[in-house]
């Protein structure tokens, strides 16, 4: 796809760029396919904000999309390129070869009238679904379980991908986008290819109302706030934050601070991002 840069017909309109949408061939989205997404506003179910800056935003619906591929072996036909209001990434609307139709997350070069197949006697091409074990070393990969059966939760972002880097024991070591290495089983089914729409990270939104049009409201500096709301407010003028690190607006430490509890996943990871070996 291809960035749309806008004339500047006012100060916001100066350096706001957006997507050209070339890709998308259907505009109107499979109904079948479709939940109704209910906004939160950041609120818990006793009402309390747990999440900052959320809220308003243009009204979304959800689209199901098919992170399982476990309609194996049978053929499906891409029908439509579409654009999901949801993820970064654009969908994929396929139709199998007995009528069912699915949303699959669209990689780089899957064209409509292509035919994507499940299973560990796919061919390695974008698109197609194959367990670890059947997936040669060296390919990139997106999509990627964790647990076996339970769908893909890594690699799903637009322009992002993984790579096979070896394959030994019952295990797969994968390198993602972060650097990290991790050991995924074989059974774990991966999609091939690069997750499309490249250009999303070069879109600038130019003004705060397309921010509001997503759900994001504003987001205050500490250091423009008092004492009692903030750490890092109070002081005569502009001051630094006064302490040997950034806090959050409780008092707990952030940027650098070790926030990882999940000691169970530590002995799958063999390298850490921005690390050298496994801690």
């Amino acid at each position: 796809m291809a960035v749309k840069v806008y004339k500047p017909t006012t100060p916001s309109r100066r350096n706001m760029t957006g997507h050209s949408f070339e890709e998308i061939t259907k505009t109107t989205p499979e109904r079948s396919l479709l939940v109704l997404r209910k906004a939160s506003g950041g609120r818990n179910v006793y009402g309390r904000v747990t999440v900052r800056h959320r809220g308003g935003g243009n009204r979304r619906m959800i689209r199901i999309v098919d992170f399982k591929r476990d309609k194996l072996n049978i053929p499906a036909k891409v029908t439509a390129i579409e654009y999901d209001p949801n993820r970064t990434a654009r969908l994929a609307l396929v139709t199998y070869a007995d009528g069912e139709k699915r949303y699959i997350i669209a990689p780089i070069g899957l064209k409509v009238g292509d035919t994507i197949l499940n299973g560990p006697a796919a061919e390695i091409r974008p698109g197609n679904s194959l367990p670890i074990s059947s997936i040669p070393v060296g390919t990139m990969i997106h999509n990627i379980e964790l647990k076996e059966g339970k769908g893909g939760q890594l690699v799903r972002a637009a322009g992002a991908s993984a790579q096979l880097l070896a394959k030994e024991g019952e295990f797969g070591q994968i390198r993602l986008p972060s650097g990290e290495i991790r050991m995924v089983r074989r059974q774990c089914y991966a999609t091939i290819g690069q997750v499309g729409n490249l250009d999303n990270s070069n879109i600038k939104l130019g003004k705060a109302g397309r921010k509001r049009h997503m759900g994001i409201r504003p987001t205050v500096r500490g250091s423009a706030m008092t004492p009692r709301d903030h750490p890092h407010g109070g002081g005569e003028g502009r001051q630094p934050v006064g302490m040997p690190g950034p806090k959050s607006p409780w008092g707990k430490p952030t940027l650098g601070y070790k926030t990882r509890r999940n000691k169970q996943s530590n002995q799958y990871i063999v390298r850490r991002r921005n690390q050298g070996s496994r801690k």
